[in-house]
């Protein structure tokens, strides 16, 4: 059967020069594909048949430009660590194409590993194929697991070897989103001092990703608390699974609401609220349980960027941002008490809950429990399927006689993707095999689910197999 060529657009070129640069062509010697994600494909109405082509392949490896689109590389700025850096951008990317979705959702195509772009800042513009696999595997996890984030459409060897610690192949990851558009755009907008812009792109990201505002809310208002929103939301459904994203920067946040840039994030095993993975967090600056106040802190970033929208006086934009970032902390705390009831089984409710919770956790952290085990093991003693724990006699009083068995279900995986078994798949790809990647992506798609041949996946690592740093793959 013969492919349908489909058109895609580019309408991030629309927005002012400075949010965007050309991209010159850097090809790859011999590009193959190593996943291509079919079902995703389906989702959003693009052709299967095409994806499979020699046409897709080169598109998707940077050779040839999307059909109808010409790329770009998307210039932001952005606090790294606290650190304000004015100019950072797509040092390695390039926005490649829009694809609008049968239902009228509007996505980017967005190439990682594609080549260098101005702002690269003498890197080699290039993707490791073991860090282009472990985005595809995480970001697949999320959409397992019902969380905001992006997706993966494929992951196209390059053919060449990169040069990190060690010689690797390389590859170019397609990712798909919403908006590629993060807080450090509009930082980029704000420290150059240009309204016009700041206000084309606050415009775009209105119209494309959030609902009309409420009649009497300003336009500025309505985005800054959409965002803020969405983000109360997004964090505690990470913290409800134990991730912890490792990079939280402003360039890291995009303002659609979806989890993006899956470098030196991890799924806790043994829980401790201000665990850290990423190599170069040596501060603990994105641990845990700081990621709620690292959002406010993002947020706040967003609100500066935006106050000449906010209003014509100064003062007055500013008790304006004020406002709206004081509703994000109770919003955190009751999305993630709610997203904790359900874990727990508890029914409707109650003050002192955030107290209880807090000392379930205690509780873990004293005793080392896995993150992920402790909510599976504890649905199978709500569910009279393993003997009760006498630690958990507050859990039970709490619980009652008939804890929401089904909540717990829903709410508490038997599959993440475990740090050892991400790195172990990873591995065996860089030297051709690349089933036990497949295998994952298999019990991760369906995390709530039994699957009795792959109990070994639930497992936490051994000590030899702890996985106690990550990296960010540049």
């Amino acid at each position: 059967m013969a492919s349908a060529t489909p058109s895609f657009e580019l309408t991030y070129s629309d927005l002012p020069p400075l949010f965007h640069r050309a991209v010159a062509a850097d090809p790859v010697a011999n590009p193959a594909f190593v996943l291509r994600n079919e079902a995703l494909a389906q989702q959003l109405g693009l052709d299967v048949e095409w994806l499979r082509s020699n046409d897709a392949l080169q598109a998707l490896a940077g050779n040839a430009p999307l059909p109808g689109a010409t790329p770009v590389a998307m210039a932001y700025s952005g606090h790294q660590f606290g650190g304000f850096n004015p100019l950072l951008g797509d040092g390695r990317a390039q926005l490649a194409g829009e694809w609008l979705a049968p239902d009228g959702t509007r996505y980017d195509l967005h190439l990682k590993g594609s080549g260098a772009t101005l702002f690269a800042r003498n890197g080699d513009g290039r993707a490791t194929l073991s860090a282009m696999l472990r985005e595809y595997i995480v970001s697949e996890a999320f959409a397992g697991l019902g969380i905001p984030s992006t997706r993966s459409l494929a992951v196209v060897a390059t053919g060449e070897l990169v040069y990190r610690q060690r010689k690797e192949p390389g590859a170019v990851l397609t990712r798909v989103a919403k908006s590629h558009v993060r807080v450090g755009t509009f930082q980029l907008a704000a420290v150059n001092r240009d309204r016009e812009a700041l206000d084309a792109l606050m415009t775009r990201e209105l119209a494309r990703n959030f609902p009309p505002a409420p009649e009497g809310l300003a336009p500025a208002r309505h985005f800054l608390r959409s965002v803020a929103a969405r983000q109360a939301k997004l964090i505690a459904q990470w913290m409800g699974v134990g991730f912890i994203h490792g990079v939280m920067n402003t360039d890291n946040m995009q303002v659609a609401g979806e989890t993006i840039d899956f470098g030196p994030c991890a799924f806790m095993d043994k829980f401790h609220p201000e665990k850290v993975f990423s190599s170069i967090d040596h501060m603990g600056r994105y641990a845990w349980d700081k990621q709620p106040g690292i959002a406010l802190w993002n947020l706040t970033r967003l609100a500066e960027s935006l106050l000449p929208l906010l209003a014509d006086e100064q003062e007055k934009a500013i008790e304006i941002a004020k406002e709206e970032l004081a509703l994000f902390m109770p919003a955190f705390e009751q999305h993630f008490e709610e997203i904790m009831r359900a874990k727990l089984g508890w029914r409707g409710a109650d003050a002192d809950d955030g107290e209880r919770i807090a000392s379930i956790f205690r509780l873990m952290m004293e005793r080392g429990d896995d993150f992920t085990l402790f909510f599976r093991r504890l649905t199978r003693i709500a569910a009279g399927e393993a003997p009760e724990d006498e630690a958990l006699a507050a859990w039970r009083e709490r619980a009652g006689a008939t804890p929401d068995v089904e909540a717990m279900r829903r709410a508490n995986p038997i599959f993440t993707a475990r740090n050892h078994r991400v790195e172990e798949a990873l591995a065996a790809a860089n030297d051709g095999d690349l089933a036990p990647t497949q295998r994952l992506l298999k019990v991760l798609a369906q995390p709530f689910r039994e699957s009795p041949d792959d109990t070994d996946l639930e497992s936490p690592p051994a000590p030899e197999e702890e996985v106690l740093q990550t990296f960010c793959g540049t």
